[in-house]
């Protein structure tokens, strides 16, 4: 392999390997597995290769699907049991693969089982936990004005322009370097603090904005005295039986990226989809409270405008979950490059597509992904 160029890491066509291989280019912390078994995933393989689905009219089949789709790896679980896994791009069981914006549902189910255990509750202002925020554009915001990133704080979240916020926050979270003779924010916390424009009233409308997860995460920080890392890997990793520990990138200050680097396997993945299939439980045991699995499951389609809306029209954001259909709720963990968990806990199906595409995002390959994966899902109920 070719010397991997530092500021486009992430990008094509070095993601294809380097989605695989972040311990090796940037300094992470890990998220531990813990000494208990590990949750069994039954084997019940179906031969869904041939299985057909229309795409722009063309029928293809999902053997195609996945090899014209950039896939480095997919499964799918049917009441409990793995009926399709696939491993390409040489990912293996074993390989930690970036999450990218995934990882935002995992965060927000580890702050759910904190509100689950009176630890945070997400009606306070931020400012109650966070009062450094006063000075800044979320004086005002609660903590679910942050889940539903629906607070009014101006943050462009734009890929592709050098200039934008995203833009400092790759450099913010250690993924980048900063320009020359820049005065950029050197590490996370930095960063939120300079955020102090507010361009609509908290609470009126949902805005996909990255930070909003790291400003979760410090709050979250705060209540507990812990590291997001250790929260994630109590609250969220050790009860799901991992096979792997799963890890974070870090920045300067080892503060562990909550919006986007998070790191594991395929399988474990789907474990967190089945935790959400199964209603917040675990093997008959409660990992997330009834309340707050109902809870992100309600979400408010007035709020979701163009362009998300252009994907699922009758669709919501909700506790960093994208609601599929608010009138049947199906939650999808979506990130960019093509990172998918899909859970429809009515059919108790759960998919995985892990991927390295070439472009930050794309309507057409995310049609396509849904299509593929709601055939397999109609197919299988």
């Amino acid at each position: 392999m070719s010397l991997l160029p530092r500021q486009e890491w992430d990008r094509a066509p070095w993601n294809r390997w380097s989605f695989q291989h972040i311990r090796e280019i940037l300094p992470t912390v890990e998220v531990w597995r813990g000494k208990g078994p590990v949750s069994v995933l039954p084997q019940a393989p179906q031969a869904l290769d041939a299985l057909t689905f229309t795409d722009g009219g063309i029928a293809v089949t999902i053997a195609e699907f996945l090899e014209d789709s950039f896939t480095d790896g997919f499964l799918v679980l049917h009441k409990g049991q793995v009926v399709f896994e696939r491993y390409m791009n040489a990912m293996t069981p074993r390989t930690l693969h970036l999450s990218q914006s995934m990882a935002k549902s995992i965060t927000a189910s580890a702050f759910g089982a904190l509100v689950g255990k009176g630890v945070i509750d997400p009606a306070s202002p931020l400012t109650h936990y966070l009062p450094e925020l006063e000075a800044t554009a979320w004086k005002g915001a609660s903590l679910q004005h942050c889940l539903d990133m629906t607070s009014g704080v101006a943050y462009d979240e734009e890929y592709t322009n050098p200039n934008s916020d995203m833009a400092k926050t790759d450099v913010a979270s250690g993924w980048k370097l900063a320009p020359q003779g820049s005065d950029w924010p050197s590490h996370m916390w930095a960063q939120i603090l300079t955020l102090k424009k507010q361009i609509r009233p908290h609470g009126e409308l949902f805005e996909y904005r990255s930070i909003e997860t790291d400003v979760l995460a410090f709050a979250m920080e705060r209540a507990t005295g812990k590291r997001i890392a250790q929260i994630i890997s109590e609250e969220i990793w050790q009860p799901i039986g991992p096979e792997e520990s799963a890890s974070f990138t870090v920045d300067a200050a080892g503060y562990a990226l909550a919006d986007g680097g998070f790191n594991a396997t395929l399988r474990d993945y789907a474990r967190f989809g089945l935790l959400w299939a199964n209603g917040g439980m675990v093997n008959g045991k409660p990992v997330l409270a009834p309340a707050w699995v109902q809870s992100t499951s309600t979400g408010d389609n007035s709020k979701f405008k163009s362009p998300y809306s252009d994907i699922s029209p009758n669709g919501a954001y909700r506790n960093q979950f994208w609601l599929r259909d608010v009138k049947r709720p199906v939650l999808m963990c979506r990130g960019v490059f093509g990172q998918l968990i899909y859970i429809d806990p009515a059919r108790e199906f759960v998919a995985v597509k892990l991927s390295s595409w070439p472009e930050f995002v794309s309507p057409a390959r995310l049609t396509t992904t849904l299509n593929a994966v709601e055939t397999i899902a109609a197919a299988l109920a």
